[in-house]
């Protein structure tokens, strides 16, 4: 079926405009007798001709199908993953990302990342990343393509740069901040409304979450903490 769609939905796109359609019927002998390509298309439109000839609107109608199915299915194609084909060998980092960018893109799995590292400044940095918001805000080739560092920003969840002491913090679209003057920093997933402990301390970051220390090089420190989502019942 869907192969026959293509077929028909390829048939009309081959046309700019319903002349252009209209021309194709006309065959040589038409041509021939009648000299004129305006009065053929006529002959042709009204239905003088044999065969199946589409009205105007008909012609319109295929059109603007054939166009609604070629967007349905670019919609449906999966996108290339930004990790795809890239040799991450040597980054363990990076491989992390890339392991989980599908199911955060897709919103099965839910991310927080904490690097701290030097900024271009040399000053130390550090902060939790909502990965999914940077996900559907930016594009992570260049990150995984080793041309750009993945670094906390003061627009993330949170924010604090060492040597100046400013600091932010921000919630995004999948998790809400919430300080506690006795466990520290707290999230709250969006989603199902699980709170994420991100204290070191702690032997559990909390329900359907899971810690994990990251061995690189690449950063002075990174975490990432895993959240499963389930939509509240």
């Amino acid at each position: 079926e869907g192969y026959v769609s293509h077929q028909y939905e390829d048939s009309i796109e081959r046309f700019a405009s319903y002349e252009d359609y209209l021309d194709s019927e006309i065959t040589h002998q038409d041509r021939f007798y009648l000299e004129e390509d305006e009065l053929a298309r006529q002959l042709v439109e009204i239905g003088c001709r044999k065969g199946e000839v589409l009205s105007r609107e008909e012609f319109t109608a295929r059109t603007e199908a054939a166009e609604s199915a070629k967007k349905a299915r670019l919609k449906n194609t999966p996108k290339e993953l930004a990790s795809a084909q890239k040799d991450l060998t040597d980054f363990p980092f990076l491989r992390h990302l890339a392991a989980r960018e599908g199911l955060v893109g897709s919103g099965k799995l839910s991310t927080i990342i904490f690097i701290r590292d030097k900024n271009a400044k040399g000053q130390e940095i550090s902060g939790y990343i909502d990965y999914g918001h940077r996900l559907k805000t930016e594009s992570f080739e260049p990150y995984f393509e080793r041309k750009r560092r993945l670094l906390p920003r003061p627009s993330d969840l949170s924010f604090y740069n060492w040597d100046t002491q400013h600091s932010t913090s921000n919630e995004s679209p999948n998790f809400q901040i919430m300080p506690d003057h006795e466990q520290g920093l707290l999230f709250k997933n969006k989603r199902d409304r699980k709170v994420i402990n991100v204290d070191p301390k702690e032997p559990t970051p909390g329900d359907n979450s899971k810690r994990h220390d990251i061995q690189t090089t690449e950063y002075i420190q990174v975490v990432i903490f895993d959240h499963m989502t389930r939509k509240k019942s």
